[in-house]
């Protein structure tokens, strides 16, 4: 435990453990330090205001389980630049692989894409993003967590747990919450991209329906293809009104999870996921 009568050296503090609080304090802190520089850069990206993130709450719990990953890794070698970072780099590069690989297995969809960055591995990774992470380690150990650290540690153990006990219970609610929205999300991507199968499939057989009803072969053949014309068309008809309403759904997920993470891609699903966002699209024009 570090100070735990909250008293400060007085040649600055001594970073090395803390209490399960104080590291759950900084977790928090450093999900919202992440949020706003996400945000942040998102939005001069696009323009416009973005809420960057899964969750709805402005917090990136990959940045801060990343933050307290460096932590852990950087303060034992603190003060050697070159350790610094590399550790940095490499357990946040690890972190950030790991994780984009389990949530693209558990939702079907990537919700960032270094596909188009070089030197990327899967698109879940790239270099100029491990460079990023590596200098981020560097700017925490040596910059950022020294303030926090001196704010943290004059809090009382009252104020400190209370904050966490709060904080810990929005985002165990947003979390579950969020994570429903997501699961749902790709269970109504992969319908559509059934249905748009269907479909398909549908109007070639419509096409070579009508092509057999062309060459005026016998009566009751021409009968028995005019029905089963009829009956095609009508679950061609049936499948649209399903597709719409698929597509009206995703709408809403456009306007949350999807809006929140506007570089998201799908192997799965990818048609499906362009087309919800073409709709948006000309919503907002037609709005």
């Amino acid at each position: 435990m570090i100070n735990p009568t909250n008293q400060i050296p007085e040649r600055g503090i001594v970073m090395y453990e803390y209490t399960w609080y104080q590291w759950l304090l900084f977790f928090f802190l450093y999900c919202f330090i992440g949020w706003i520089i996400e945000s942040t850069y998102v939005s001069i990206k696009s323009l416009r205001i973005v809420n960057r993130g899964f969750l709805r709450l402005p917090l990136l719990p990959l940045y801060g389980t990343g933050a307290i990953l460096m932590l852990i890794l950087s303060l034992p070698i603190k003060g050697h630049v070159i350790l610094v970072f590399l550790s940095g780099m490499i357990g946040a590069t690890v972190l950030e692989y790991l994780t984009g690989y389990l949530m693209e297995r558990l939702f079907k969809i990537k919700y960032w894409d270094y596909s188009n960055n070089p030197w990327n591995l899967n698109g879940y990774i790239c270099l100029s993003t491990s460079i990023a992470w590596g200098a981020l380690t560097i700017l925490l150990t040596e910059v950022v967590h020294r303030p926090l650290e001196y704010l943290v540690l004059q809090l009382s153990l009252p104020a400190n747990v209370t904050i966490v006990a709060v904080t810990g219970l929005f985002f165990l609610l947003d979390t579950i919450h969020c994570t429903k929205e997501a699961l749902d999300l790709s269970k109504v991507l992969e319908s559509m991209t059934k249905i748009k199968a269907e479909l398909e499939e549908l109007q070639v057989q419509m096409s070579l329906l009508k092509s057999e009803t062309a060459l005026k072969v016998t009566e009751l053949r021409n009968e028995t293809i005019l029905m089963a014309t009829s009956v095609k068309e009508e679950r061609l008809k049936a499948l649209m009104d399903s597709k719409e309403k698929l597509v009206k759904r995703l709408f809403f997920y456009r306007k949350g999870i999807l809006k929140r993470n506007p570089t998201a891609s799908s192997r799965l699903f990818g048609d499906a996921l362009r087309e919800i966002k073409e709709y948006s699209k000309k919503y907002r024009k037609n709005k």
